[in-house]
């Protein structure tokens, strides 16, 4: 389920993510999950090429799928915490505690490339990432299909977080960075921002996990 407050001005958006009670070996039934589109993160409005993420959760890791009409794509990096962000890419930003100031930052290339860091956030929003810190365990995978592609990440809660109960709420955004074949690109997030910036944590949405 899917839902926006007004929080001070800005529309955040809360996404109730299922606890799924299934053999850790079995596949998750994504097309029985709630999507969420990813808008313009400047403007909010709709995007070229739509983007819909799914979340759940079991008792050994989250699980996130985001499905992404892409009729071109580019990714050359080919190494664990290159820039991914400077071409196509799918991210994901953690702030478990709410506060803005430190959250995990999690992002997929369509090569299947990972960029894993701990950002710092500073009062004046200089961000500093430490990608010494790797989530050895994180298992993704990028799927061609005929309208794009799927990427598919599976966390484990020993890796960062305790597993959550029923009422947990982290804030977190989901972002989409997609490159067209004549070099302009298109900015996307659950959360939009107002800007060409994701690192603004009072536009992260609200992932509350339930039972």
């Amino acid at each position: 389920m899917v839902v926006t407050i007004l929080q001070v001005g800005i529309h955040v958006p809360i996404y109730l993510c299922e606890q799924l009670v299934i053999d850790q070996q079995a596949s998750i039934p994504w097309d029985q999950i709630t999507p969420v589109p990813l808008v313009d993160t400047v403007t909010g409005g709709a995007v070229q090429e739509a983007t819909e993420v799914r979340a759940c959760w079991t008792t050994e890791a989250w699980h996130i799928q985001f499905r992404c009409k892409d009729l071109y794509a580019i990714s050359h990096y080919e190494h664990r915490d290159d820039p991914l962000y400077e071409q196509d890419v799918v991210e994901v930003f953690i702030d478990m505690s709410g506060e803005g100031w430190r959250y995990i930052e999690i992002e997929v290339s369509p090569s299947n490339v990972i960029f894993d860091a701990w950002v710092e956030r500073t009062e004046g929003g200089t961000v500093r990432a430490d990608t010494s810190w790797n989530m050895e365990r994180l298992v993704t995978r990028v799927v061609p299909v005929e309208y794009g592609r799927i990427y598919e990440l599976r966390l484990p809660w020993e890796e960062f977080a305790p597993a959550p109960v029923a009422g947990t709420e982290w804030r977190v955004n989901f972002y989409r960075i997609d490159e067209q074949p004549d070099g302009t690109r298109e900015y996307q997030a659950w959360g939009p921002t107002g800007e060409v910036n994701f690192h603004i944590p009072a536009h992260f949405g609200r992932m509350q996990f339930v039972i």
